[in-house]
């Protein structure tokens, strides 16, 4: 009992300390606005213009990408419309009345991102990533990443393909990412919670309780109990009166 109270002891001050960041974690989390979170209170309604009545077929848009599409879909994109038609290359943007093919390149980048921004700051930054960052970890790429510069420096990541909206960023998001990154022990991606060192930790934290259990029931006496016992006879005592 003597070695379990040692390693108990060393066990929670070390634990303890994780125990504490799970909790602030947490705590900060829950009081954070989800809605600032996900961005939403940084996006404008983007009503999109009437739909063509008039447009090519699925044979012609084939035609002029010259290979099959086994799908298309009418999207709106900004002030136009457009065509996606899907590819064995992947999704290509056509006009659905001429078949010009549409790139989302910087520009167009940033003048969706404007056109979905609900503020009047101005675009600090376009930069096209290729690769997986902190804040494009959830989304396809290539992308477009479009910062403004307002306070919550918002930033839109936009499919460099489609050029839908993938998701807003903002320094709320970015505080909130560091609690999580806390929360879950993953310092690298921020993506996973069932990597080895949460679960070793974990594992720790139930083996301190089943430890202070044990020890919690050594530590009572017979006498503990008759107190207990005494208490209950005295409550029958009462009601008979």
């Amino acid at each position: 009992m003597f070695l379990l109270r040692r390693l108990h002891k060393w066990f929670g001050l070390v634990l303890g300390i994780q125990l504490l960041l799970w909790a602030i974690s947490g705590a900060v989390m829950a009081m954070i606005d989800h809605h600032k979170v996900t961005g939403g209170h940084v996006l404008a309604e983007v009503k999109p213009s009437p739909a063509p009545t008039q447009v090519l077929s699925l044979a012609q848009v084939s035609q002029a990408i010259g290979a099959p599409v086994s799908q298309i879909e009418l999207r709106p994109l900004q002030d136009q419309w457009v065509f996606a038609a899907t590819t064995a290359e992947g999704i290509k943007l056509v006009d659905p009345l001429s078949a010009a093919p549409v790139v989302i390149d910087a520009e167009r980048a940033k003048a969706l991102a404007t056109a979905a921004f609900n503020g009047s700051a101005a675009i600090t930054l376009v930069t096209r990533v290729e690769k997986p960052t902190l804040e494009t970890r959830d989304f396809a790429l290539p992308a477009w990443r479009v910062e403004f510069a307002d306070k919550e420096r918002s930033t839109f990541i936009l499919n460099a393909v489609t050029g839908e909206l993938a998701g807003a960023k903002t320094n709320t998001w970015r505080l909130w990412d560091v609690f999580w990154m806390i929360h879950i022990m993953d310092y690298t991606d921020r993506q996973s919670f069932n990597h080895p060192l949460i679960i070793i930790i974990a594992t720790g934290c139930l083996w301190l309780a089943l430890s202070g259990f044990i020890m919690l029931f050594q530590a009572f006496r017979r006498q503990d109990f008759a107190y207990l016992h005494d208490g209950v006879e005295w409550l029958q005592e009462r009601r008979r009166r």
